[in-house]
């Protein structure tokens, strides 16, 4: 098994998180994206889109995060990270389309600034993200898990670029319940960090 990924990449990290906690064997091909490695022919038969992370396992090639995530638990039968039963399934759906969507054009986009100078609109991006901060954290009262009693492929699609929103100046100290959580996932079994940076809100001050 071979995990095509670029080490500040929160998609990348979101998969090498779950192979981690799952403890699967697999090789890890960094991929420089700064270098624009994921667009050459080469990475473009693994997925056209050019982008990282790419799983190949044998003859299957799997890419996306999320899509992988579900691959994973799919093919190991991790039923307790993605439940079989209809509701179980769809709340897990749900926040893997968020970490596709709101969790991607805010905190991520607000750090792609930051590391790797995307041009968007920091102003727009950090409202944006600070929006879908404040839905996360008050759906995380009274409960551990973004979708069941338990973690979920869920809570790590969320995590990689929740955890580093402050390297795109997103401040996460106002939302205590998401603080609990990261802090919940990083005790997991099997957790291995992301890569931090010393940008934005984690600059060094000299």
């Amino acid at each position: 098994m071979k995990l095509y990924s670029f080490h500040l990449s929160g998609h990348s990290h979101r998969v090498r998180l779950f192979l981690s906690i799952l403890g699967i064997a697999h090789e890890t091909i960094e991929v420089d994206v700064k270098a624009r490695q994921q667009k050459s022919s080469e990475h473009l038969k693994l997925n056209p889109f050019g982008q990282v992370p790419v799983l190949v396992d044998g003859d299957e090639i799997i890419p996306d995060s999320t899509a992988i995530l579900v691959y994973l638990a799919k093919k190991y039968g991790a039923t307790r990270w993605l439940p079989e039963a209809a509701a179980p399934a769809a709340a897990v759906q749900r926040w893997l389309s968020v970490a596709s969507g709101e969790i991607a054009f805010g905190p991520a986009a607000a750090r792609s600034i930051v590391l790797f100078n995307a041009p968007r609109d920091p102003k727009e991006v950090i409202a944006r993200a600070h929006a879908a901060l404040d839905v996360i954290d008050k759906a995380l009262i009274g409960r551990s898990w973004i979708a069941a009693d338990n973690p979920t492929i869920a809570d790590l699609a969320l995590y990689s670029y929740i955890a580093n929103a402050p390297e795109g100046n997103v401040d996460l100290g106002g939302y205590a319940q998401i603080g609990a959580w990261l802090r919940r996932v990083e005790g997991l079994p099997g957790f291995v960090p992301f890569k931090t940076m010393p940008v934005g809100l984690r600059a060094v001050s000299v």
